[in-house]
């Protein structure tokens, strides 16, 4: 199929315009020096351990859980709010 003069151009913009005005929600993420402080926190939520490189988040018991170099303990709505994700091997 051919297409008349400029069209792709006329789409590509298009969808660049579509692209700009979507909203982008920014989210804080709180997260905290010690399990205490994140409970304190969010009573009603799950304390996980946040390896903040990484965005992965581990469970009370698991590997991980407290000791990366880079990370601190949040509550778990907040950090995947936040775009984090749990472990996918379980550590």
């Amino acid at each position: 199929m051919k297409f008349p003069k400029g069209l792709p151009r006329l789409i590509v913009g298009a969808v660049a315009s579509l692209a700009l005005a979507v909203p982008v929600v920014a989210f804080s993420l709180t997260t905290f020096p010690t399990e205490t402080e994140a409970q304190q926190h969010c009573p009603k939520d799950v304390v996980v351990w946040l390896n903040l490189p990484t965005m992965i988040w581990h469970y009370k018991g698991m590997r991980w859980y407290g000791i990366t170099k880079h990370g601190a303990y949040a509550c778990e709505k907040e950090a995947g709010a936040a775009g984090a994700r749990p472990t996918r091997n379980g550590q």
